[in-house]
């Protein structure tokens, strides 16, 4: 069973850059898909970004396309979120997930079977 730990988050203006990190205990690490989701008060979870195990696919949400990149490091078990261009709207906490019993990046909760404690991102205006 992979654990997650997040890392990264804080406390930044709009218009500034975040990188979040994702360390995963498992040594194959490169079988999982990795996905990041995020939850703002009163909100439910919803994706944010996810990279298929060979990094040849990533899909991205419509609200932060453009501005978000997703990564990964499978040699070092890693996987990150780097993020431009934040707005107020991306405040929330911010989970890493994984899964290795899908074939293709999923966009559901349900998709993931393994999640991180999460990170506070916090973008002021």
């Amino acid at each position: 069973q992979v654990q997650l730990v997040e890392s990264g988050g804080g406390r930044v203006k709009a218009g500034g850059s975040l990188r979040l990190s994702c360390a995963a205990s498992e040594r194959t690490f490169g079988s999982y898909i990795m996905g990041w989701f995020r939850q703002a008060p009163g909100k439910e979870r919803e994706f944010v970004a996810g990279k298929s195990w060979s990094g040849s696919n990533t899909v991205y949400a419509d609200s932060v396309k453009g501005r978000f990149t997703m990564s990964r490091a499978n040699a070092m078990s890693m996987a990150y979120l780097q993020m431009n261009s934040l707005k107020p709207e991306d405040t929330a906490i911010y989970y890493c997930a994984a899964t290795k019993t899908r074939l293709r990046v999923g966009q559901r909760q349900e998709d993931y079977d393994y999640w991180g404690q999460g990170t506070p991102v916090t973008v002021s205006s």
